[in-house]
């Protein structure tokens, strides 16, 4: 069994697009979408569209409930108060924007989702089996892991939220983080998703799909009230583009 599992698009449309068409190339029996559709990039009806479109198992994100249900929150974790000030920039634009029809496609998303096949049990959620919003950074020690899976069945625990990919290994336990397709936050500025293939055994496989940034750049442009939160990335793709241009690998 194949399995392709993105999240935290948040508004990308583009990006959404570039990996979605890499997903198809593999052919994955199932997808699975762990959540946050909107939030920080200007395009968050299309990409809302674009997950109802493909009536694949979708879990509610942090941001997604936010818009959904118009609260003046969306869960997240602020570093500083102007990170602060411009979140709730975001959070009020996106709620504004996001259509009545999209908001309530939002409310009724999944809060878990959970498959069996061969020797494993995996459960997907947004955040973590607690909380919706609950961080799980890869450094967190192993006993923080099992503390969280301790009232799970699941053997296979897959999420998304921190925007940083990773796959740990716990005794007999798996952990595994899809990273973020829509603003990375692991240094990559290419969208990422991953794949995971059950057969005799167990394999991971990390995924970045790549994206034409100039009309990502155009959106912002036509938004100007909206904060330019995929500024790293571009830089981040820049820098990539500046070493190519040297030669460099």
């Amino acid at each position: 069994m194949k399995i392709a599992v993105f999240s935290d698009i948040h508004g990308n449309i583009f990006a959404l697009e570039a990996v979605l068409k890499d997903i198809e190339r593999h052919r994955p029996e199932v997808t699975v979408c762990l959540g946050d559709l909107v939030g920080y990039n200007p395009f968050p009806n299309e990409v809302v569209q674009k997950i109802r479109a493909l009536a694949i198992p979708t879990i509610m994100g942090n941001y997604d409930q936010g818009v959904g249900f118009d609260l003046d929150d969306c869960g997240c974790a602020y570093r500083s108060s102007e990170e602060k000030a411009r979140g709730h920039i975001s959070l009020s634009w996106t709620r504004k924007v996001v259509t009545p029809e999209n908001k309530a496609f939002l409310r009724n998303l999944l809060s878990r989702y959970e498959i069996k096949h061969s020797a494993y049990h995996l459960l997907f959620v947004h955040g973590s089996p607690r909380r919706i919003n609950e961080y799980l950074f890869p450094d967190r020690p192993d006993s923080s892991f099992l503390h969280v899976m301790q009232n799970e069945e699941a053997n296979v625990l897959v999420c998304g939220h921190t925007h940083i990919p990773f796959a740990r290994e716990i005794g007999t336990l798996k952990v595994i983080n899809d990273g973020s397709v829509g603003l990375p936050k692991d240094g990559n500025w290419k969208a990422c998703w991953v794949l995971i293939e059950i057969e005799e055994g167990f394999k991971v496989s990390f995924q970045r799909s790549s994206y034409d940034w100039e009309f990502l750049r155009e959106g912002y442009k036509n938004n100007p009230e909206l904060p330019f939160f995929a500024e790293e990335l571009m830089k981040e793709q820049e820098s990539e583009s500046e070493k190519k241009g040297k030669g460099n690998p």
